[in-house]
């Protein structure tokens, strides 16, 4: 064996010893890129623009805040990796292993990649908190059909849209004269129903034009759910009623009765003719819409129903009570599946993971669990099925509504003090106190979003949501139409106003109450006509009064 420098033996054969090359000049040495890439160079139109307004800051005696880019949350680049792996994989079930590591977050895949592995649909990541100019209790949230956008509906009367990748403002609407209580996309995302405090029921299109408006129930509306094929609805009322309307004709066919009290929740069946409602009366009734018969009643909670929620699959319905309890029941059998005691206070919101079996509550002390249902049964040893992940300061106060992103990977519920947010335990609080802080701003209700990452990049991550497997595109607007336009946003076109006086929610200085108090504002004496270049339905608030001093109404 030939000597070496080392003194560790070399137990390779001799032509397998690395040598020098014995002709260096021909060894390939780089001459360009030696250097780091270094970030592109600031225009200076926008360096200029910057000092500008940190020269006016600083002259009108405020803080300069530092600016910073808004961060996305983007989902293309997991769905693009997702979609050429389907075509490329190997077999119809491989998947690439996750590796744990953070450097590794640029290869997630959407969950609907993983459908054994909940954990990648848990959104316990804080991303973003939005806020809107007045401060009111934020009643209901949803997805708009294409996934691009969020729809609040808030205790105002108006419906708000908010940016699906950044998290701002959009548009605002004066939707209803009262506060929104419910609304529902159609299964093809061509309408929204909605329903307000007064009993008044609304279509809309997708760019939010109205289309008509009638009085439903007597009473406040507090559920709202369309039938698989689009063709009816059912609506439930604080007049202890259930109607069921069909769609095309705005007609009434048929009145259910049976609860004893204010029905808080009413939801139909994602593939079947079956209806869901609970109410006052702590009671959860099974119906048939054809004959308008109960079918079977559940009376295993103690205290007001407030929520209800079909599996994507159909076979369990949840339910959120004010017992401080979520039951899961098994309609195959008819019988409770599941307990999950966890909330402090009561509970008011309930959803389902569009792909993993994942049940998400929001309760009135402002936390968010996630229920994982896909472990084993509760046993003597642990008898009580603990949550998945608990965000015990996700919200401030109630959590009224809740709804994940279609694709499955971002969550946003709405609360009291919130206009929405997304699954996910917010930071402290940060007190400004030169009153100028970003975070020590108490003007306007706020959005919280929580995600887990999954493609794009360390600092990108996706959103949580719908169904991917049951969800379908709307399909785009052909024609002269500007509504074909990518760059056409949702929110600016005509809606007639029906009724007089609006009511208002006014501006709050101080902590704000529940979603038991309803506010309105005094009416005004005048009618204000359409202005030029404005949309009827579009909300000026230079002229609008506010009465901080209005009358209170209770919830229930």
């Amino acid at each position: 064996m030939p000597s070496t420098d080392t003194s560790i033996p070399v137990l390779l054969p001799s032509s397998s010893i690395p040598r020098p090359p014995s002709h260096p000049h021909l060894e390939w040495t780089p001459k360009r890129y030696l250097s780091d890439p270094q970030p592109p160079p600031m225009d200076d139109a926008r360096v200029l623009e910057q000092e500008m307004a940190a020269a006016r800051q600083l002259q009108d005696g405020k803080t300069v805040k530092k600016t910073r880019p808004r961060r996305t949350v983007d989902f293309n680049a997991g769905m693009g990796r997702w979609n050429l792996l389907r075509k490329h994989r190997p077999n119809s079930t491989y998947v690439p292993s996750m590796r744990p590591a953070p450097p590794f977050i640029v290869d997630l895949l959407p969950p609907i990649a993983y459908p054994g592995n909940s954990s990648t649909s848990l959104c316990t990541k804080f991303i973003h908190t939005s806020t809107n100019k007045i401060r009111c209790p934020v009643n209901v949230v949803t997805w708009t059909p294409e996934g691009r956008r969020v729809l609040t509906g808030s205790t105002s009367g108006e419906f708000t849209l908010w940016n699906g990748l950044t998290f701002n403002f959009e548009t605002i609407l004066q939707a209803h004269d009262s506060a929104v209580r419910a609304f529902q996309f159609t299964h093809s995302g061509s309408f929204l129903a909605s329903a307000d405090q007064n009993g008044i029921i609304k279509y809309f299109q997708p760019n939010m034009n109205n289309l008509t408006a009638w009085a439903g129930h007597r009473e406040a509306i507090r559920g709202l759910s369309f039938s698989p094929d689009d063709r009816r609805f059912a609506t439930a009322s604080d007049d202890s009623t259930i109607r069921i309307w069909s769609f095309e004709e705005s007609r009434e066919e048929s009145v259910l009765t049976g609860h004893g009290w204010d029905v808080k929740c009413v939801e139909w069946h994602p593939s079947k003719g079956l209806l869901v409602s609970g109410g006052k009366d702590n009671q959860i009734k099974f119906w048939d819409p054809r004959t308008g018969a109960v079918l079977s009643t559940l009376h295993q909670h103690k205290n007001t129903i407030q929520g209800l929620a079909w599996s994507p699959n159909g076979n369990l319905v949840a339910s959120a009570s004010r017992d401080q309890t979520v039951r899961v029941f098994d309609i195959r059998a008819m019988k409770e599946f599941r307990v999950l005691r966890g909330h402090k206070k009561e509970v008011c919101s309930v959803t389902w993971h569009p792909i993993h079996p994942i049940l998400v509550s929001g309760g009135s002390e402002g936390a968010v669990l996630h229920w994982d249902l896909g472990g084993p049964e509760p046993t003597t040893l642990q008898p009580i099925t603990q949550p998945r992940a608990t965000l015990s300061q996700a919200h401030d106060s109630n959590i009224w509504s809740m709804a994940f992103h279609p694709m499955g990977h971002l969550f946003r519920p709405g609360d009291a003090t919130s206009v929405f947010s997304g699954g996910g335990e917010k930071p402290p609080e940060i007190i400004d106190m030169s009153g100028q802080g970003r975070r020590g701003r108490r003007d306007g209700p706020r959005v919280q979003l929580m995600v887990v990452p999954i493609s794009g990049g360390a600092r990108r991550r996706i959103r949580l949501g719908w169904g991917t497997s049951s969800y379908s595109q709307r399909a785009p607007l052909s024609g002269d139409d500007p509504m074909g336009s990518d760059d056409f946003i949702p929110g600016f076109g005509s809606a007639d106003n029906f009724g007089g006086s609006s009511a208002v929610a006014p501006k709050q200085s101080g902590p704000l109450p529940g979603q038991e108090e309803m506010w309105t504002a005094d009416s005004r004496g005048d009618s204000r006509g359409e202005e030029w270049g404005k949309p009827q339905g579009w909300v000026d608030r230079s002229w609008r009064g506010y009465n901080p001093n209005g009358p209170r109404r209770g919830r229930y």
